[in-house]
């Protein structure tokens, strides 16, 4: 077996290691990545708000700060270029007592000290002109936050990197790395591979691969949101994302509202530190708390709207007696040379990804030169949506394909076209969640009561798969053990 040789092997990809990824495919060099699951999104990166936060939630001075303002900054040009749809709706954070009020001016000031362009303290009246709906007695102002679809922003990445000459390896879990002589010998459950640098950008798994190379000097823990998604017909009442002011000891944002790119709403995330940093469980007692506090904020919500709800982990580096926030770490060591950690890229990491993957590049950049290629190309073509076309080019995109004219989901109205698009994707993804993730398919009111199977069987047609190794999203998640008719 020919030997799995690289420059540069980053371990992790999602949102940050896929933009990482990107980055370093600028230039003239062999590029790996390693993921432990069948997919790029399948664990922080795709169980988040969506948003893309301006910046005035962090420490001045921090890591996090700087980039996320950079990051929210320069997104307009990220997201036309990789083809992704992205709105700067902006933001309230509401407000009903004094010390709520104090703390308004709290985070203008740390977002003034940031450089968040356009901070203002609103007036109840001013609240109600920005989203009627929304109730409070002042509120911070925010024009600059956006709204994003995680998953498409990380799939876009990926796709990008991997069309610009990434090998990216899915289903490869990290189980050692020894160091060689000029080189990482990095071993998986599947192969061995060997690079001159490593970039460990595996989330929550990142202090346990800085262990591998020698770093023990952080722990993450695990710290789980949940979320209620609403059905579209909500999506009415809130065109802006709903914030309350912060828990400082909490370290995360509060309950609140956010409306989707797509017209839905999402409420959460709760903040429950946990044990294992695999945990998605969602809980009776966090639910019923996640309606009672989205009422307060949007008094029109209603049981009938909630169609799903789902959990997220943030990789945190503080514990729960401590609280808060601390700093991203991204570093490299003497005694450790060629290796880069990111440990405790949390929120904003969605927001900051192209803007750490620059600095990770320039650390490289210090020791290596690197010589940029000639024919990079920084755009990415997404999956035409069918129902976004007119009537003519609908017409005429079914004439040319009739798959176009066969709707698979009827809640999201996806044609055959676009799920068979989604499964010969650049990545070779060809799980039920990854045609989900790259189509919205299954994401509907019936959430995929109506197209899952038609989904699943048309993945075993084009994939010459048998009924039992369909997977829904991991490996061993197989949805069938056998046909009965």
């Amino acid at each position: 077996m020919e030997k799995q040789q690289y420059d540069v092997m980053v371990i992790g990809s999602g949102v940050v290691g896929s933009a990482i990824a990107r980055e370093l495919s600028k230039y003239e060099m062999k590029i790996g990545v390693l993921e432990k699951e069948q997919d790029v999104i399948c664990e922080t990166s795709g169980r988040n708000s969506g948003v893309l936060h301006a910046g005035f939630n962090n420490k001045p001075g921090t890591l996090m700060a700087k980039f996320c303002v950079q990051g929210c900054l320069g997104f307009d040009k990220i997201a036309e270029e990789l083809n992704i749809p992205f709105k700067r709706v902006g933001k309230l954070v509401t407000g009903f007592t004094d010390e709520d009020i104090e703390g308004l001016k709290a985070l203008k000031e740390k977002g003034d000290k940031n450089g968040v362009p356009g901070l203002e303290i609103v007036s109840e009246k001013r609240i109600k002109e920005l989203a009627p709906n929304v109730q409070g007695k002042a509120a911070l102002y925010s024009p600059m936050t956006g709204i994003l679809d995680p998953f498409t922003y990380t799939i876009a990445l990926a796709e990008n990197a991997c069309e610009n000459g990434v090998d990216f390896y899915l289903g490869r879990e990290v189980k050692n790395i020894e160091r060689k002589e000029g080189y990482y010998e990095i071993t998986t459950n599947k192969e061995t591979y060997y690079s001159k640098w490593v970039i460990n950008s595996a989330g929550l798994n990142s202090d346990k691969v800085a262990r591998m190379v020698g770093v023990t000097d952080y722990t993450i823990y695990p710290c789980r949101g949940e979320y209620f998604i609403l059905d579209k017909k909500a999506g009415e009442y809130l065109g802006i994302p709903a914030y309350p002011v912060p828990n400082k000891k909490e370290g995360g944002l509060g309950i609140h509202l956010t409306p989707s790119i797509h017209g839905n709403i999402f409420i959460g995330p709760s903040a429950q530190y946990i044990d294992e940093n695999d945990n998605y469980s969602a809980t009776e007692e966090v639910m019923d708390m996640l309606v009672r506090e989205g009422q307060k904020i949007l008094p029109q919500i209603k049981r009938e709207h909630f169609i799903r709800n789902f959990s997220g982990i943030r990789p945190k580096l503080v514990s729960k007696e401590k609280g808060g926030y601390a700093d991203f770490v991204i570093e490299e060591r003497e005694e450790i040379p060629n290796v880069i950690n990111l440990v405790g890229i949390e929120s904003p990491g969605l927001t900051s990804a192209v803007p750490i993957a620059e600095y990770v590049v320039e650390k490289i950049k210090n020791k290596e030169t690197l010589k940029e290629k000639e024919n990079f190309n920084p755009r990415r073509k997404g999956i035409l949506k069918f129902e976004e076309q007119c009537e003519e080019k609908q017409a005429e995109l079914i004439k040319e394909n009739p798959d176009y004219g066969e709707v698979i989901c009827r809640c999201e109205t996806i044609t055959k076209g676009e799920i068979m698009e989604a499964i010969n994707n650049p990545l070779g993804v060809d799980t039920v969640t990854g045609i989900k993730y790259r189509t919205r398919s299954m994401m509907g009111r019936c959430q995929g009561g109506y197209c899952q199977t038609r989904i699943a069987e048309i993945i075993m047609k084009e994939k010459n798969k048998k009924v039992n190794e369909v997977t829904y999203a991991r490996e061993n998640g197989k949805m069938f053990l056998r046909k009965v008719r």
